[in-house]
């Protein structure tokens, strides 16, 4: 165990994972709030035709250009979710399965074409599908670090106009914030934090780093910045287990175990939470019941005393 953490490959890795499942705990609270969080999932496999692509034009695997190829193919795929809602009868949860799947479908056939043809197996284009975390090197590392930074920076920088259009954008829209703007630059943070985590966790549970930490913030808290810092706590801890434990355990990829962390996390939440959890509102109800009967026999005692 020690071994492990003195090894400098692992130092980098686990670092990685760390701020990782942090900036996607936090930007996730507007996902989750907005009820976008299906959106995010569309993303993550809409990014997939987009790293492929990058790939065909550069000819090798050149990180930075690989994410922005994913980060334009994920935007576009947001865009054709609203297009087709705002010009069609078609609701937005169906408009999402028709763009993550043609998008996630058009990334297999690009990959399947690399595999054959551009020697993609031995670019690791694969390792976007499911993930590989032990295959960060530090320059990966550093970018995921310096991307992640910026996306915390405007996170707060932007705070109160997010929580605005969040919760009532009616009111936002009253009092002269740029709605569109603001609500567009939102998208953007989310649709940068799920690309940064592709190549670590991969398109298909990437969803899940974007969703269950806020999800479980959500159950010990009703305010924002709090739930905030939870959600990034929750991430933080999830994927530093998930690193330490699939290190320990080999062969095991590192994406699943960080999930099946968080998972355990939510559990948690759901269960223990104060106020919100299934045992905190068992009990409440049990002491209310108590109240009520006890309440009710002293009524009948007066009454035949009387």
């Amino acid at each position: 165990m020690l071994e492990i953490l003195q090894d400098a490959n692992f130092q980098w890795v686990l670092f990685g994972t760390i701020i990782l499942g942090i900036t996607s705990g936090m930007i996730g609270c507007f996902a989750v709030l907005k009820r976008q969080s299906l959106i995010s999932d569309a993303v993550a496999h809409a990014a997939l035709p987009g790293v492929c692509l990058a790939f065909i034009i550069v000819g090798n695997k050149m990180l930075l250009v690989l994410l922005l190829g994913a980060l334009v193919s994920g935007y576009i795929a947001t865009y054709c979710i609203q297009y087709i809602v705002d010009h069609s009868k078609i609701k937005e949860d169906t408009s999402i399965g028709i763009v993550l799947s043609v998008f996630f479908g058009f990334g297999i056939v690009l990959l399947t074409y690399i595999s054959n043809h551009l020697g993609g197996n031995q670019s690791g284009l694969d390792e976007f599908i499911f993930g590989q975390a032990a295959a960060l090197s530090r320059q990966d590392v550093q970018l995921i670090a310096i991307v992640s930074i910026v996306l915390i920076t405007i996170t707060l920088l932007f705070y109160k106009e997010f929580k605005l259009i969040t919760f009532d954008a009616n009111f936002a829209k009253a009092i002269g914030i740029p709605y569109q703007k603001i609500n567009s630059l939102l998208m953007v943070l989310i649709v940068t934090a799920i690309v940064i985590g592709i190549q670590t966790v991969g398109v298909v549970l990437m969803t899940a780093m974007v969703i269950i930490p806020p999800a479980a913030a959500r159950f010990w808290t009703e305010r924002l910045s709090v739930m905030l810092m939870l959600a990034g706590t929750f991430g933080g801890v999830a994927s530093m287990f998930g690193t330490y434990i699939s290190t320990l355990a080999l062969r095991i990829p590192t994406g699943p175990v960080i999930v099946l962390c968080e998972a355990v996390i939510f559990l948690l939440s759901f269960f223990l939470a104060p106020k919100r959890g299934i045992v905190s509102k068992k009990w409440t109800f049990h002491k209310v019941k108590k109240t009520h009967h006890q309440e009710r026999n002293n009524r009948k005692h007066k009454v035949i005393g009387s």
